[in-house]
């Protein structure tokens, strides 16, 4: 039998939240498609894991991600499970930045969502399984000074997510959000906002990765819909 497919949007270098996502699942047993803009990350991280193949694609041009979409089904076949790990992030006054970044950031966060169902629900609507996974955090519920055209889009992906989850639950398709309420410990973000911090600060990218695992697998009878991931020493 062919292995499951599994695509995963967003995959940055290794370490990182999306390149985890990906060996966790190569792991698991399944073909993982991996999409986003560098293309040499993407096939370095290929030679890597041998069950995962580079499909450079920037998801917010959203014929190019329909495209992407179709050729992966043509190649590796129709996905069991897709991830959006993608986002787009932009901070700042919001009488200061360009309001086209607050579509931008739509495009990619919500939008793209959006498209990615719409290219592999029918399969999944035919075969009576499969889960969307989404990669979220605490901007969906609040919003803050300076991260307003972030939060808002992130805030319309879970509003999004969930009303896929409600709508397409029934027929067998389980729809997540992980509401990952920490900084990422990966090779960009902690050099940069963190860098003085111990190793409990961080979530770990693998912890999240083998998280969205298991949710995948979740038993019918128990579902999650939003799963939170803290650390252990996380003030909530």
């Amino acid at each position: 039998m062919p292995k499951p497919v599994c695509i995963v949007t967003g995959v940055g270098p290794e370490k990182g939240t999306g390149a985890e996502i990906v060996r966790r699942f190569s792991e698991g047993g399944y073909q993982v498609a991996m999409l986003a803009r560098n293309a040499d990350n993407l096939n370095f991280l290929a030679e890597k894991y041998t069950a995962a193949k580079a499909y450079p694609c920037d998801v917010g041009a959203l014929d190019s991600l329909v495209a992407t979409i179709a050729q992966i089904k043509a190649e590796m076949g129709d996905p069991v499970v897709v991830i959006h790990n993608a986002l787009r992030s932009t901070r700042g006054s919001i009488l200061e930045m360009d309001p086209l970044d607050l579509e931008r950031n739509f495009r990619v966060n919500t939008t793209t969502l959006l498209y990615l169902a719409r290219e592999t629900l029918p399969a999944m609507q035919a075969a009576g399984k499969g889960a969307i996974l989404v990669t979220g955090n605490t901007s969906a519920t609040r919003g803050k000074s300076h991260w307003g055209f972030f939060a808002s889009t992130k805030a319309a992906q879970r509003i999004l997510a969930e009303s896929m989850a409600r709508e397409f639950g029934p027929q067998g398709i389980h729809v997540a959000y992980f509401l990952i309420d920490a900084s990422i410990d990966t090779p960009r973000t902690r050099p940069l906002l963190a860098a003085d911090k111990p190793d409990d600060f961080f979530a770990k990218p693998s912890a999240i990765a083998d998280e969205m695992f298991h949710v995948a697998h979740q038993d019918r009878s128990t579902w999650s819909f939003l799963v939170e991931l803290r650390p252990f020493g996380e003030v909530w």
